[in-house]
């Protein structure tokens, strides 16, 4: 058993297999997103989503800034928007197919379901903010999701 440090702590945590999602906004510069692995559900009465967004990043202060956001599940065959989506100082958008959602954040085509909502709480911790929305519109659509385990993109068997 290794010591407790960063390196063992992302090993572990490695071992927990999450969906992959990408957080949209339309801000005053244009499209904004960024991709997220800590997302999920946070309650029913009321629909309440969170996930959690790198404090310092170059995509999530601008977001965060505009209040509401769209979140889109990745289907099977989005890895390479997920990739996109994960770099910094790129047109994440460029050759990206999205409509505006009900809020004017951009929804991804071929996402596997969408969320759209309004940011209602935001905490730091550590290096990360973590965020509550609540939701005002969700749709689903057909496949499987993407898959994100031990420091790499999957998909179901």
């Amino acid at each position: 058993m290794s010591a407790l440090d960063v390196a063992h702590f992302k090993e572990v945590l490695g071992r927990y297999a999450t969906g992959v999602v990408v957080v949209t906004a339309m801000t005053r510069e244009g499209p904004a997103g960024f991709t997220c692995q800590t997302f999920g559900s946070l309650s029913l009465e009321p629909m309440l989503i969170s996930f959690a967004a790198k404090t310092l990043s170059n995509s999530w202060p601008k977001i965060r800034e505009v209040g509401v956001v769209g979140v889109n599940v990745l289907r099977d065959d989005q890895e390479a928007l997920a990739r996109i989506f994960a770099t910094s100082g790129v047109d994440k958008f460029e050759n990206v197919a999205w409509t505006p959602g009900a809020n004017g954040a951009p929804i991804l085509a071929g996402a596997l379901a969408t969320l759209e909502g309004r940011v209602e709480v935001v905490a730091t911790y550590g290096d990360h903010d973590v965020v509550v929305v609540a939701v005002d519109e969700a749709r689903t659509s057909s496949g499987e999701p993407l898959v994100y385990y031990r420091g790499g993109f999957n998909v179901l068997a």
